[in-house]
């Protein structure tokens, strides 16, 4: 009777150590859960800010600003003769802004239809790459040559980021 007594006692004692540890597991679980879902959202914080940054020095960048091409330099100021040629050779440059995507839409005046060397300057959007993620957004002006002489639109540019699970 005394050793099933004992025997008893060892198996309670395994049990509750067994439960000690699956809690401590169990709790451990959690808090890595939490610590690595704060390192997700500021993962995409940072890739976020990384896209608004991008916008912001996109307009003024070599391959897309005016330059002084329309007088005197211009902030904002997307030139769209470069643009249209820049998108018929975008696939080489599809990793260089380290972005997904980017579009402009011209806002005003509004005008329809994806933008081709065909209807070129009758068109209200340029996709650059893809437009698959989430974008972020900024307004420029979107100045051509032409005959009348300089024409500057209203135009949102959009850089797209991310896969938007």
């Amino acid at each position: 009777m005394v050793g099933t007594r004992g025997q008893m006692k060892i198996q309670q004692m395994a049990f509750m150590l067994i439960a000690v540890t699956l809690l401590f597991v169990f709790v451990g679980i959690f808090f890595l859960k939490i610590i690595l879902s704060d390192f997700n959202q500021s993962a995409e914080s940072l890739e976020e800010k990384n896209a608004l940054l991008t916008v912001a020095r996109l307009a003024d960048s070599p391959e897309f600003s005016c330059g002084s091409a329309f007088g005197t330099s211009k902030s904002n100021c997307v030139d769209f003769d470069k643009v249209m040629s820049l998108g018929e050779i975008s696939g080489r440059y599809s990793n260089f802004w380290g972005v997904e995507g980017i579009s402009i839409q011209r806002i005003y005046p509004s005008v329809e239809g994806i933008c081709t060397t065909g209807n070129y300057p009758d068109c209200g959007e340029i996709n650059l790459f893809s437009d698959e993620g989430v974008g972020v957004s900024n307004f420029i002006s979107l100045c051509r040559k032409s005959e009348q002489g300089d024409v500057c639109d209203v135009a949102r540019i959009t850089v797209y980021y991310g896969r938007g699970q």
